[in-house]
């Protein structure tokens, strides 16, 4: 069990994240509302001139393959829709915030968002099996991409700790909650919910971020959801794809294809794809 200071300097780092963007925020808030339009939406990302960049630079990334370069906000919000244009933004805010490498002492930083950026990709293909509506598809990326961020306190706080604890979980075949979870007292879902309630992420991100190893603890109209980013994260851990840590993933599949009716050839589609979809999806990082 670390020590109590140490348990108040992750509060304080946690504490002194940096807040979101008030320009991001303030679209995650008009998003709410159903009937929000591209003019609106516009309107406030107009304003913001890096995210506006952003925006563009990621439109006409190799991550969406269009055939021509869109120039005009309105029009990327029109042919994308209003979720994945918010998603694009919030993914962008979220790594520009977090991804400084004095944050990663314990886990090399390309590693672990070369695992994120693949559960992300995963969760995507899993949901188009899923036949999820294809406007908030974008947002199963979102969740992989941040389903470890709780590890980020840890990485910059107590790095010798956190590596004993990797060691330790390695070396005795555990999953590295259970061993952090021992070793701290909490694991980094329990900080990954301190964080998206800190950045006020809406309830699938946060419970995916705070539950992807806890799924009977998970509201009924959240597990589906938060099941399939588990699903990605296990099958990346077991690809050895990035690294996060957790050499020993739990064998919760046949358990997660019940919930969500994926089975493993879904699994093995996704696994056939996902280095391109990586190398797309690395835009995020140089954008950020």
């Amino acid at each position: 069990m670390i020590d109590k200071e140490e348990q108040i300097a992750i509060s304080r780092f946690i504490k002194n994240m940096p807040p979101l963007p008030v320009s991001v925020s303030k679209i995650l808030e008009v998003t709410k509302n159903a009937n929000v339009d591209a003019k609106e939406l516009n309107n406030i990302i107009s304003l913001d001139p890096v995210l506006t960049g952003r925006v563009l630079k990621l439109i006409n990334s190799a991550y969406y393959s269009l055939t021509n370069q869109v120039t005009s906000i309105v029009r990327a919000i029109v042919m994308l829709g209003i979720n994945t244009v918010k998603n694009l933004l919030l993914s962008t805010a979220v790594l520009s915030t977090v991804n400084d490498k004095k944050n990663f002492s314990s886990l090399d930083t390309d590693a672990f968002w070369r695992h994120s950026i693949c559960v992300g990709i995963m969760a995507k293909s899993f949901a188009l099996k899923e036949n999820v509506d294809p406007k908030f598809v974008e947002e199963y990326f979102v969740a992989g991409l941040l389903h470890d961020i709780g590890k980020i306190p840890l990485n910059s706080v107590v790095s010798e700790n956190y590596l004993k604890v990797m060691t330790y979980s390695r070396q005795n075949k555990l999953p590295l909650y259970k061993v952090e979870k021992k070793y701290f007292g909490f694991d980094h879902c329990d900080l990954g919910i301190r964080i998206a309630d800190l950045w006020q992420l809406n309830k699938n991100l946060s419970c995916a971020i705070g539950y992807h190893h806890r799924l009977d603890s998970v509201e009924p109209e959240y597990k589906k959801f938060t099941a399939t980013i588990a699903l990605a994260d296990i099958v990346t851990n077991k690809l050895e794809i990035g690294f996060s840590g957790n050499k020993n993933p739990e064998n919760l599949e046949e358990e997660i294809f019940k919930i969500t009716g994926l089975t493993w050839d879904d699994v093995d589609s996704a696994e056939d794809n996902v280095e391109e979809g990586i190398k797309k999806a690395e835009v995020f990082l140089k954008v950020s």
